[in-house]
C-alpha cells in the first residue's frame, strides 16, 4: 500500500458500508491503537430513544421503518457530544448517510473529504452478523434489515458512487476476520499520525483516505474528525 501526502486544505476521513459490514468493529481497534474518541451516531439515537423525549419517539418511529433520522436532529446530537468532550480526535460513526446529509455534514465542517473508505461485504453476509451480534437494538430484526439494506443502497450508495466518480473512493474487503479487515485500515491511520502535529493540519492523504485535522484553526479544540457511514 503506497501513500502519497500532498499539501492541501485540513483532510478527512469518511467510512461507508451498509449494516453489518463491521465498521464499529473497526471502530474499536482505532480507538485502542490510535486514541481517537468514538462517537456513533447510532448510539446518540437510541440513547435519545431512552430518554423517552419527544425526539426520541420520533426517532424510534422513523428507525422502526427503516427510514433516515433527519440531518438536523442526528448534527444536533453529534455536536452536543463533542462540546462535552475533552478529547480533541473523533471517529463520528454513522454520518453521513445521504447526499443530503452529506452536503449538510461538509457545509458544517468546510471540506469535502478527499478520500472515502467504503467497507464492501455481501448482503448474506451483513445480514448475518446483524442477527447474530444479540445487541439487543430495536432495529435488529430480519424486516429491519432488509429496509435499512434498501435505504442503503437507494440513499447511500449514490453518496458513495459520488466520491468514486471523482477518484476518492478506496474500499476495504469487509471478509475475513477482524484482525484480517483491520490490517487493510491499520496503515492509514499510521501514516496519517506519522505526520507532525505542528504540520498535520495542512497535509492529506492523497487517494486513500483524508483526515480532518482542525488543531490549527483558531478557537477550534476539536484538531481531528474521522467521519463514519453506517446504517
Amino acid at each position: 500500500m503506497e501513500l502519497t501526502f500532498i499539501q492541501s486544505f485540513p483532510p478527512a476521513f469518511q467510512f461507508s458500508g451498509g449494516p453489518g459490514s463491521g465498521k464499529g468493529t473497526q471502530c474499536i481497534k482505532i480507538v485502542e491503537t490510535f486514541g481517537f474518541a468514538h462517537l456513533s451516531a447510532g448510539d446518540l439515537l437510541r440513547r435519545e430513544i431512552a430518554s423517552k423525549s419527544a425526539d426520541g419517539a420520533m426517532i424510534l418511529n422513523t428507525i422502526k421503518e427503516g427510514k433516515i433520522v433527519p440531518s438536523q436532529v442526528t448534527v444536533k446530537l453529534i455536536q452536543k457530544e463533542m462540546e462535552l468532550s475533552y478529547n480533541h480526535k473523533f471517529l463520528i460513526d454513522g454520518f453521513p448517510r445521504t447526499e443530503e446529509n452529506r452536503v449538510s455534514f461538509e457545509r458544517i465542517i468546510g471540506v469535502e473529504p478527499n478520500v472515502v473508505l467504503f467497507f464492501d461485504c455481501p448482503e448474506e453476509e451483513m445480514v448475518k452478523r446483524v442477527l447474530n451480534r444479540n445487541e439487543g437494538r430495536v432495529d435488529d430484526n430480519l424486516e429491519t434489515i432488509k429496509k435499512r439494506l434498501t435505504v442503503f443502497q437507494a440513499l447511500s450508495l449514490p453518496v458513495i458512487n459520488y466520491y468514486s466518480e471523482k477518484g476518492k473512493l478506496y474500499t476495504i474487503k469487509a471478509i475475513g476476520t477482524e484482525d484480517e479487515i483491520f490490517e487493510q485500515v491499520r496503515p492509514i491511520f499510521a501514516a496519517f499520525e506519522a505526520i507532525p502535529l505542528n504540520t498535520r493540519w495542512n497535509w492529506n492523504i492523497s487517494a486513500l483516505v483524508v483526515v480532518i485535522d482542525m488543531s490549527q484553526r483558531e478557537n477550534s479544540r476539536k484538531n481531528n474528525i474521522i467521519v463514519l457511514q453506517q446504517l
